[in-house]
């Protein structure tokens, strides 16, 4: 089975939660046409979509078409709304986790749910983890990489973490707001860019030089776009971790034995990349990505993957067999 495991799906319409709770930055979609909308955050356009950003029919028709067999559906990072009120955040979270259980409920050969918490606050973060889980039956939860302008290596962050591997919940990470060096990345389309794989690298060091993974070595957590920068720069961590005090003070282990038990998608644009990516990490750790229907994604994450030139066995895996593994039962 072939398992797309980085797409992105909004609902239809929603309520507006400006008007219902205040704030200028709610995101809401405007509707040009029966195919065509935009996402605003306030009065500011942040993307223009099509329907198969909504419509399961249209993803499907696409699936079929690419020869995907499942996509697993995760809110764009704009949806996550870490600056939100924690309650507010949390009611446009329940109704974006309702939504994606419906489709899948609709259509459970070809769509598997995330869900998104307010993880601004982490005890209602965790009531929301646990709603996703038990009411909706959802089997995976979408971060952002600083949640609430808190990095994982905070220590208010790690009873959600550790909620997630009790419940079996596994965590796939989207780079989103704030990013590193934003203001220095204000044109050329850079804060996705450039910025999103250097957001990433900084939340995968954090997550292991915070211990993370020291604790909780069974926390099923995936990266997008391939780890962003971080695989690049994990020699250097191993390297600095040996010829400085501050790593062994932090972490027992080498860096590169905490990196062996993250996941990581296929979304790298280039065969060489995601050929690195499997020397240094396992097939069995790196799952199918497109970030569809997005540009920044890839049209064809099937061929992608045969364009790296691995063995069959590594290709089933990326394909599908760790996503199953990492999606879990």
């Amino acid at each position: 089975m072939r398992i797309d495991l980085h797409t992105h799906v909004v609902p239809e319409s929603w309520e507006d939660f400006a008007a219902r709770y205040g704030g200028a930055r709610w995101p809401r979609l405007v509707h040009r046409d029966p195919c065509r909308a935009t996402i605003m955050t306030g009065d500011v356009v942040f993307r223009e979509v099509t329907d198969r950003a909504w419509r399961p029919e249209r993803r499907i028709e696409d699936m079929d078409r690419l020869g995907i067999d499942r996509q697993v559906l995760s809110p764009p990072p704009v949806m996550l709304c870490y600056w939100a009120e924690p309650r507010a955040a949390q009611a446009f979270a329940r109704m974006q986790n309702d939504s994606v259980a419906e489709l899948v409920a609709r259509h459970p050969r070809r769509f598997v749910g995330m869900a998104t918490v307010p993880l601004q606050d982490t005890a209602l973060a965790i009531d929301e983890l646990h709603d996703a889980h038990e009411r909706l039956g959802l089997r995976a939860v979408e971060i952002g990489t600083c949640p609430g302008g808190r990095d994982f290596d905070d220590p208010a962050l790690f009873p959600f973490f550790a909620a997630c591997r009790d419940l079996g919940m596994a965590v796939f990470v989207h780079p989103a707001a704030p990013l590193v060096g934003q203001e220095r990345l204000t044109k050329y389309y850079f804060p996705l860019i450039v910025g999103n794989p250097l957001e990433t690298a900084v939340a995968i060091s954090k997550l292991i030089f915070g211990g993370v993974l020291e604790r909780l070595p069974d926390l099923r957590i995936c990266f997008a776009h391939g780890g962003g920068a971080f695989p690049f720069t994990l020699a250097r961590l191993d390297h600095g971790w040996s010829v400085r005090p501050e790593g062994p003070a932090s972490i027992p282990k080498p860096p590169r034995e905490y990196a062996r038990l993250l996941y990581f998608d296929s979304l790298t644009h280039s065969p060489a990349n995601l050929r690195f990516l499997v020397s240094e990490f396992g097939a069995e750790r790196i799952a199918m990505g497109s970030d569809y229907p997005f540009d920044l994604g890839s049209p064809d994450p099937v061929a992608a993957v045969g364009e790296a030139g691995l063995d069959a066995s590594a290709r089933a895996l990326i394909e599908g067999g760790t996503a199953a593994r990492f999606l879990g039962p």
